[in-house]
């Protein structure tokens, strides 16, 4: 069965001023990235990061990528400016499905490096955005192999992460993901103090007989890592043949695990149960918090895990990113 797009399958419009091109750098002072010498003046990303790096320069910064799969590992360290935003070209800026650009590599665990290591796109630098770009760690089964790692306050906005195991590691800071594509299967977005916000994304499972969407890592009552996905999907991912009931959407990394599942639409492919334990003798459930509101669809009914919650209100952004969340240089309003 072919996947709708998210905003068929939601009921979403989306702002016209939001749907527009973006097939030219956005502005006359961004460095341009591209696989044509006559078009770019870099030819890789990680160019283009470490001149910027390298600039010291405390003023906003912009990177434009123009078509094409860049195979390489991007790490953005951090940076004097107090943002930086990374635009993919495409021709349809409000989704992930017109994006051009694709960043991939193939690292795991397997080879010697930890989670945050293993990450085709490691995000060190505070203020960070980045818009209409393809993430991908291609390694497969057999270990953790992170697309995103995402260590601080930053935006993704109608970005694609895919991978198989740990795919968004959503470990430090607070962080925005709108209109996005998440896509794996075990414990796929994972951290430990993330305070993370789903908004509008395609949360999407590929075929396994047992999977997990998230795995929260908070441990202590006083942590603030806090996962809530809000008005979304969670579906197969296209091609997938996955059985009813394999995926659960989520397990506790951590004893106080925080994450709520709000307004999504929730198809077969999870458990009825809704929520699994760690491991069995090592349950870590002692203090989480695994919340579910006003959901719908047929995964999002049954015989719920006796830890979980149905909660009687949704979860507010500010309660996730804190107050003064609107004015700070990672969130862009118009994708909200």
């Amino acid at each position: 069965m072919k996947l709708l797009p998210l905003p068929l399958l939601t009921g979403l419009l989306i702002p016209s001023a939001l749907a527009t091109s973006r097939i030219s750098p956005p502005s006359s002072n961004c460095l341009v990235v591209s696989k044509s010498p006559s078009t770019g003046q870099y030819s890789t990303v990680s160019a283009a990061v470490n001149a910027i790096a390298a600039s010291q320069s405390t003023s906003l910064q912009c990177i434009f990528i123009y078509p094409g799969t860049y195979s390489e590992q991007v790490t953005v360290p951090s940076l004097k400016t107090s943002q930086l935003s990374i635009y993919g070209s495409t021709t349809d800026t409000s989704l992930y499905t017109a994006n051009t650009v694709t960043i991939t590599s193939s690292l795991s665990q397997a080879h010697g490096l930890s989670n945050d290591e293993s990450g085709t796109l490691r995000v060190k630098a505070k203020g960070f955005r980045l818009y209409n770009v393809n993430v991908n760690n291609g390694y497969g089964k057999g270990s953790q192999a992170v697309a995103l790692s995402a260590q601080t306050d930053s935006g993704y906005y109608g970005c694609r992460f895919t991978g198989y195991q740990d795919t968004v590691l959503a470990n430090a800071g607070r962080q925005v993901y709108s209109r996005c594509l998440v896509q794996g299967a075990t414990d796929f977005v994972f951290g430990r103090r993330g305070q993370a916000w789903f908004e509008r994304c395609d949360i999407r499972v590929v075929e396994a007989s047992l999977g997990y969407v998230s795995a929260n890592g908070r441990e202590s009552a006083s942590g603030e890592s806090y996962y809530v996905f809000n008005r979304g999907a969670v579906a197969a991912a296209a091609g997938h043949n996955v059985p009813n009931g394999a995926y659960y959407l989520g397990r506790p990394w951590g004893a106080y695990a925080r994450v709520v599942f709000q307004r999504m639409e929730i198809s077969a492919v999870i458990n009825p149960a809704g929520w699994r334990i760690w491991n069995n003798g090592d349950e870590r459930i002692s203090g989480v918090l695994f919340g579910e509101y006003g959901n719908t669809g047929s995964g999002a009914s049954g015989t719920r895990a006796h830890f979980a919650k149905k909660l009687g209100e949704p979860v507010a952004m500010a309660t996730v990113l804190g107050s003064g969340y609107a004015s700070e240089t990672y969130y862009d309003a118009s994708y909200f």
